[in-house]
């Protein structure tokens, strides 16, 4: 299992290298990774296709939402990745499994990018580079990926880190900035068995 560096030594998940990228546990107690995390969650295209139940709409709830994520990563229920360049440091999006179920063995994929880090291959490598190690070191039989139907980019990103479509799931997320009305999403997983996609 990779190394955990000692800055987040608190987090029972590793910090994950590959790709040209480093991916360490989000911090809710440092000022830049607030700031960040509110910068992408109200971001207008991750909002285009997100729709989060409690939405961040400054700092003070990026805090509170950053905050929970830090609890489920105590609980081992989640864990959610700041996504940085591994020469720089610089934070260039998320990623996160969520919902880990380890009698099922199976948990979900959720990810994004900020707009200054967009075109450079972040998402599928940082999906990579996380899928990887949740099905070697993390133990797990499958993960699902699922994102709003309409939404091209996730389903080019999903296919090329070999995550399968596998259907449509009606009325399963909420519409652009509405909690009373819901749109399809498309599903995609991939499992531990299935064969490692190439040129990654």
């Amino acid at each position: 299992m990779p190394p955990v560096d000692e800055q987040h030594a608190l987090s029972p998940f590793p910090v994950l290298h590959g790709l040209g990228l480093r991916l360490r546990p989000w911090d809710a107690r440092s000022e830049t990774d607030v700031v960040n995390w509110q910068r992408g969650l109200t971001d207008p295209d991750f909002r285009r296709w997100n729709t989060p139940l409690r939405p961040v709409t400054d700092l003070e709830s990026a805090h509170e939402s950053l905050s929970a994520k830090t609890l489920n990563a105590v609980e081992g229920t989640g864990v959610s990745y700041c996504v940085t360049d591994a020469g720089s440091g610089t934070v260039l999006g998320h990623i996160g499994l969520n919902l880990i179920n380890h009698a099922l063995s199976n948990a979900r994929v959720g990810y994004w990018v900020l707009p200054e880090a967009r075109g450079r291959g972040v998402a599928t490598r940082s999906l990579a580079v996380a899928s990887r190690w949740a099905l070697t070191e993390l133990g797990l039989h499958r993960l699902e990926l699922d994102h709003a139907v309409g939404h091209e980019a996730s389903c080019r990103i999903a296919e090329r880190c070999g995550f399968r479509y596998e259907g449509t799931l009606r009325g399963a997320t909420f519409e652009e900035g509405r909690h009373d009305a819901f749109r399809d999403m498309h599903l995609h997983g991939r499992l531990a068995t299935d064969a490692e996609p190439e040129g990654l």
